[in-house]
């Protein structure tokens, strides 16, 4: 089910901590651009679709990435992105704007998204991995 424009950017907006909605907008736009030169496939099509139009469009029309970035360099690409910003200000963005696209997308879409990207992701999303648990793949017997 796509989440409403208004309910993803409020959240975001609340999240994030943003005076104005044109602040939390400026944010989404710009770490889902960054996010979706990062995501493949269905899993990135699936995304979209449980996105609100203009920011899936964004998702779908990504910026374009040579290399998958980690976390830490996700972050300060958001930063050079984003006019007046520093890594510090960047975390609080990628993370207010993942965390309402992990809630949009549900667990399972969100565990998928999370393949697909380098470690340290999880955190971003908001959804920190157990890494203590063992594997899905490691659960089947072999």
């Amino acid at each position: 089910m796509t989440m409403p424009w208004n309910v993803f950017l409020d959240q975001v907006q609340e999240r994030g901590e943003y005076p104005t909605r044109a602040e939390a907008d400026r944010a989404a736009r710009t770490v889902l651009a960054l996010l979706g030169a990062h995501l493949v496939g269905e899993v990135r099509a699936e995304l979209a679709a449980r996105l609100p139009e203009g920011f899936a469009l964004i998702l779908l029309n990504p910026l374009q990435a040579t290399e998958p970035l980690s976390a830490e360099r996700f972050v300060r690409a958001t930063a050079a992105w984003i006019e007046g910003a520093t890594e510090q200000t960047a975390t609080w963005d990628v993370g207010a704007v993942l965390s309402v696209t992990a809630d949009a997308a549900g667990e399972e879409l969100t565990r998928r998204v999370l393949f697909q990207l380098p470690p340290g992701y999880d955190l971003l999303f908001g959804r920190p991995q157990d890494l203590t648990a063992p594997s899905p793949a490691r659960t089947s017997g072999d």
